[in-house]
């Protein structure tokens, strides 16, 4: 089995429904965005895929969420914006793109992060 990683970021702010605490208040992350993809098999170039593909890829899906307030999203009005489900929405956002992911981790801190993934 081959991996691939990509890593980019975006920055937004967020807010979280039916927490209590700090996080229930507006507040805002420098978001790291790991992407992992994967094959048992490469192409006839040797390549599971172009770095560069994915990186744009990734890099489409993070405009939609860069410098915005993550609870105005049409996703996230109903669905909490949560780490989990930001990685969620991005990997879902992703998989009709490339059948090859594996899966997504987001960072909101430098010690706290949430990967989702499909068995």
């Amino acid at each position: 089995m081959y991996k691939l990683k990509v890593e980019s970021n975006f920055s937004s702010a967020h807010n979280l429904r039916g927490y209590k605490g700090k996080c229930e208040e507006l507040h805002g992350h420098n978001w790291k965005v790991e992407l992992e993809a994967g094959s048992s098999k490469l192409d006839k170039v040797g390549m599971v895929l172009d770095f560069k593909f994915l990186k744009e890829e990734l890099s489409f899906v993070l405009t939609k969420l860069d410098h915005k307030y993550l609870n105005r999203v049409s996703y996230f009005k109903r669905v909490n914006p949560t780490s989990e489900n930001i990685a969620k929405y991005i990997y879902d956002s992703l998989k009709g793109k490339i059948p090859q992911i594996i899966s997504v981790t987001v960072w909101e801190s430098d010690k706290a992060r949430a990967t989702y993934y499909e068995d």
